[in-house]
């Protein structure tokens, strides 16, 4: 069952949510109702959390992405997933967008400053899912369920829904570090009133860390959640993946712990399935076998959870040029998303590669981008599919919106992950367990076993290509760039630097501005430097 393909509509038309000034407050509609008699309800609950997780996925209210849940920027370019997706790829060499809307460009051209729009609204999404989660967390504490004699035999699934909303604070918190360091902090008992204090880096990786193994335990068993809700094995994969950045966070490497919780995830249950790869990005990516590796997953619909972010982006905005937009079961392509050289170069063969991961749309296409506002300057990536694997569009017959499910986590991503630890010397790390694992996504790329690699193939070079061609416009390749020290100083892509052969830029470009605005509303929040 896909979680909140009928049940978003349903509550967030009982329950009124609005944000002030940080303050997510939830009032009944009409008089019928008090807060109490809704309290009492276990389906209350269900729809509360549905909302928490829908903050990830929908841009507001309305189908569209009307009636935003932030101000400042159109609904469909303030959904979450897709701001995170531009500010961890178009900052890349995996991505770079053809459009003219306000300052997009910037992202790609390492330009940007603390007054773009897209990092403003990324703060503020992140910002706002967190006070979603506060306040979930805050009317299903013991208190509150005493205050509304909360009956015993729905108290166990409140909990559950609990420990998700905890685990999507810490999960929000953990792109706020990630993104700009510094961020405004609350918890379900903070007194917005008085405004929000500051944390540092260092001090929200170490909340974040104690907030996840505080919950551990309790959340529900891997693969005994309901598809698209987070359970251990989420919880476990975004604890390996702090500790296998905590050099960058805190100065200080946690490779053994990295490795310790990438073997929880890997020893999970999941499977590398035997499907093709592409099945991974298709509508039917829930059902198809590709899903036997899924983690966890944003789930969209494309009658249900009609967004102009998530999925539907990334399906219509590559398509442009020569591409037949019904091979992707959309009405028409965005022509926006290209790649470019450097990443084409890191498949053998480039656009002849064996290796399947390698999607490139070349049809009149030039591999050099002279100019970024072209489509048809970039090859075209042909990655997400609104088709099944017969070849049948999804369930929006229009054509606008999609039913691609979004990996946010998978088991190829652990098993590279458990292979970079082990470079890095985590203890107990196997260079041949390593290999065999990387061996089972490169036997799904070639489709044999013709690109198989060796133990001795295996170093740090060869990590982030691989992660390259096989996690491309899964959201990580700013991270990755800057945990191998790329991103800015170390790698060159066309048009970094706003160079068309691109350049090296200043290392402060690690980390984001935070918005002017925020810094001037709140005392405590210092810029970061080089802004």
């Amino acid at each position: 069952m896909k979680m909140y393909k009928s049940i978003i509509l349903v509550f967030l038309g009982m329950l009124l949510f609005t944000a002030c000034d940080d303050v997510l407050t939830v009032e009944p509609e009409g008089d019928s109702l008090t807060e109490a008699d809704l309290l009492k309800d276990p389906t209350t609950y269900r729809g509360l959390i549905a909302k928490a997780y829908a903050g990830l996925m929908l841009g507001g209210q309305s189908g569209g992405d009307g009636n935003a849940d932030i101000s400042g920027i159109d609904g469909g370019f303030s959904n979450y997933l897709r701001l995170y997706w531009n500010m961890q790829e178009l900052t890349t060499d995996e991505a770079i967008i053809a459009w003219n809307d306000g300052t997009i460009k910037d992202l790609h051209g390492h330009v940007w400053t603390d007054g773009n729009e897209f990092i403003n609204a990324m703060f503020s999404r992140i910002n706002y899912q967190i006070a979603v989660c506060n306040e979930f967390i805050r009317l299903s504490s013991d208190a509150k369920l005493n205050e509304f004699n909360v009956p015993s035999d729905i108290r166990a699934e409140v909990a559950d829904y609990r420990n998700e909303a905890r685990f999507l604070r810490a999960y929000s918190y953990y792109h706020g570090m990630d993104l700009f360091g510094t961020m405004p902090f609350s918890t379900e008992n903070t007194d917005v009133a008085n405004g929000l204090d500051a944390i540092n880096r260092s001090d929200l990786f170490n909340w974040i860390e104690s907030e996840l193994l505080v919950i551990e335990d309790a959340m529900m068993p891997a693969g005994m959640n309901e598809y698209g809700r987070a359970d251990q094995a989420a919880l476990q994969m975004l604890l390996a993946k702090l500790y296998l950045n905590a050099e960058v966070y805190t100065g200080t490497e946690r490779n053994d712990d990295a490795l310790i919780y990438t073997n929880k995830v890997i020893n999970g249950g999941y499977t590398i399935p035997s499907v093709p790869y592409a099945y991974s990005f298709y509508a039917d990516n829930d059902s198809n076998g590709a899903q036997s590796e899924f983690i966890w997953t944003l789930n969209f619909d494309g009658l249900n959870t009609q967004t102009f972010g998530g999925t539907t982006y990334l399906t219509h905005a590559p398509v442009g040029g020569d591409m037949d937009p019904s091979e992707f079961g959309i009405n028409g392509g965005w022509g926006g998303i290209r790649t470019t050289k450097e990443f084409v170069e890191l498949f053998p063969g480039m656009e002849n590669s064996a290796d399947q991961r390698e999607t490139f749309f070349t049809q009149d296409q030039n591999l050099e981008i002279a100019d970024v506002g072209r489509f048809k300057d970039g090859f075209a990536i042909q990655k997400f599919k609104n088709i099944d694997i017969n070849g049948n569009p999804g369930s929006d017959t229009v054509g606008d919106f999609v039913d691609i499910d979004f990996p946010v986590f998978r088991l190829a991503d652990a098993y590279l992950m458990y292979a970079e630890a082990t470079v890095r010397g985590a203890a107990g790390g196997d260079l041949n367990v390593a290999e065999g694992y990387i061996n089972q996504l490169r036997q799904r790329a070639y489709g044999n076993t013709s690109g198989n690699i060796t133990a001795s193939d295996i170093d740090l070079d060869f990590i982030l290509d691989e992660r390259a061609r096989e996690l491309h416009w899964e959201t990580h390749r700013r991270q990755d760039l800057i945990r191998f020290n790329k991103f800015t100083t170390g790698k060159v892509w066309a048009w970094k630097g706003n160079v068309q052969s691109g350049t090296t830029t200043a290392p402060f470009r690690n980390l984001l501005p935070i918005p002017a605005q925020e810094v001037n509303l709140n005392p405590n929040l210092i810029q970061n430097p080089g802004y």
